[in-house]
């Protein structure tokens, strides 16, 4: 019986050392486990930093020159096709809205079958759709063919904000946001650029199909240099999923607040640009379309304040420098409304200026808030962003129509002044340290 108490006492010790020793080999495998993942970030400074950057560079620029590169081209299309303001305007919003809807879509394949591919297709897809539609013989056949450029660039749009949150170590994500943000700028101006210089010397097709060549050498850069994605973890495409995922993102104190700011940023933004040109080609500037074109320039100041922006926003907090940037853009817009065009011209630098500081900090201000399903909310925040794009640009023709460039001035102010208020609201917002 001694012998018994003995052997089970010794049994008892056995199993306990056993265990313990089993929790400590299981607590050592969860520190290498979470090193692994450490080292596997894509750290500022390392080789695989400047591919990726790079490569996201390529493909905002290319996303944005072939986006954007329509917008001077609206009064020449006007002429070419017979037909007004608002409905030319419909070559830009028509693209954005399917990219909006497309947003809906690809977010949520991508986070089923991982990022890279997704975005390569959607280049690809771009590329080839604007090479068809600068051989389009009628007005309707251009408008589908940017339709479907609208649609393939969701799936870039939408998935490339994710894979920097999820792939750049989390200290340097604003500073690689606002970098990404500043390819998406220079894409923007050059598209401009391009365009609108080209089209007072070469047809309309011609600059077109140049736009739609630049795009195809980018997408074949993104696809050979980016790196995989290391940290990707495939979500079920079950509605239900999808749906615990949306119902997730709304119940969040901040990110709707922030789908609703991306909707009136980009659509002060967007309407500023489109009705910019018609101003200064009529009375009393006179300009040509080539130095209307020209003054894309101003774009260079996005693609500083894209970059900066991230930066300060991740030292001094989202919360406390989101609002400064819309009013930044409101006294912007001001200057728009004096004749001289040098004031114009710094009112448009500071608009510009603002938005790209303003959309940085919100983008990055995404990732660090959705916990779950982060292309899904990458996705609804770019859906809003274009939503604005589309519906605000296009209804900017009805104020170009009755009121001139001061009725376009007065809806876009308007737009910005509630951007401001939900910004201010967004200050007194908790830092969601869960997410970050």
């Amino acid at each position: 019986m001694h012998h018994s108490s003995r052997n089970s006492s010794a049994s008892a010790h056995g199993k306990a050392g056993s265990v313990t020793e089993s929790t400590q080999m299981a607590a050592h495998e969860v520190e290498e486990e979470a090193e692994i993942l450490e080292a596997a970030y894509i750290e500022k400074g390392s080789a695989g930093y400047l591919a990726t950057m790079l490569a996201l560079f390529s493909s905002g620029f290319a996303t944005f020159a072939l986006l954007y590169c329509v917008q001077p081209m609206m009064p020449i299309l006007s002429d070419a096709f017979a037909i007004d303001a608002a409905s030319s305007s419909l070559v830009l919003s028509i693209s954005t809205a399917m990219l909006a809807v497309g947003m809906l879509i690809t977010g949520p394949i991508s986070d089923a079958v991982g990022r890279k591919s997704v975005m390569s297709l959607a280049l690809l897809g771009a590329s080839g759709f604007t090479l068809l539609g600068a051989i389009m013989p009628t007005w309707e056949g251009v408008l589908i063919t940017r339709a479907l450029v609208g649609l393939s660039l969701a799936g870039l749009c939408a998935v490339a904000m994710t894979y920097l949150n999820e792939e750049i170590h989390p200290r340097s994500i604003g500073v690689s946001m606002g970098l990404y943000i500043g390819g998406n700028a220079i894409g923007g101006m050059s598209g401009r650029l391009i365009s609108g210089v080209m089209v007072d010397f070469v047809s309309w097709r011609v600059t077109l199909g140049t736009l739609g060549l630049i795009g195809l050498i980018a997408a074949l850069i993104f696809i050979r240099i980016l790196p995989p994605s290391r940290h990707f973890q495939p979500r079920s495409l079950k509605p239900r999923s999808l749906a615990a995922g949306f119902v997730g993102h709304f119940k969040d104190r901040g990110l709707p607040w922030l789908f609703f700011e991306s909707f009136l940023l980009m659509g002060s933004f967007v309407t500023l640009f489109n009705y910019i040109g018609y101003r200064l080609l009529g009375a009393p500037y006179h300009y040509s379309q080539a130095v209307i074109g020209l003054l894309s320039i101003v774009y260079l100041s996005g693609i500083y304040s894209s970059a900066w922006a991230g930066g300060l926003a991740d030292r001094l907090g989202r919360n406390r420098v989101f609002w400064a940037f819309i009013a930044l853009m409101l006294g912007g817009l001001g200057l728009t409304l004096f004749e001289p065009v040098v004031l114009i011209l710094i009112g448009m630098l500071l608009f510009t200026f603002g938005f790209f500081a303003a959309h940085s900090t919100a983008s990055s201000w995404i990732g660090k808030r959705a916990t779950q399903a982060k292309a899904q909310a990458s996705s609804l925040y770019l859906f809003s962003y274009y939503v604005g794009s589309s519906l605000a640009g296009t209804l900017g023709g009805v104020f170009w129509h009755y009121g001139g460039w001061n009725g376009v001035g007065a809806f876009i102010a308007v737009l910005l002044a509630i951007a401001l208020a939900v910004g201010l609201h967004l200050r007194r917002l908790p830092v969601k340290q869960a997410a970050a």
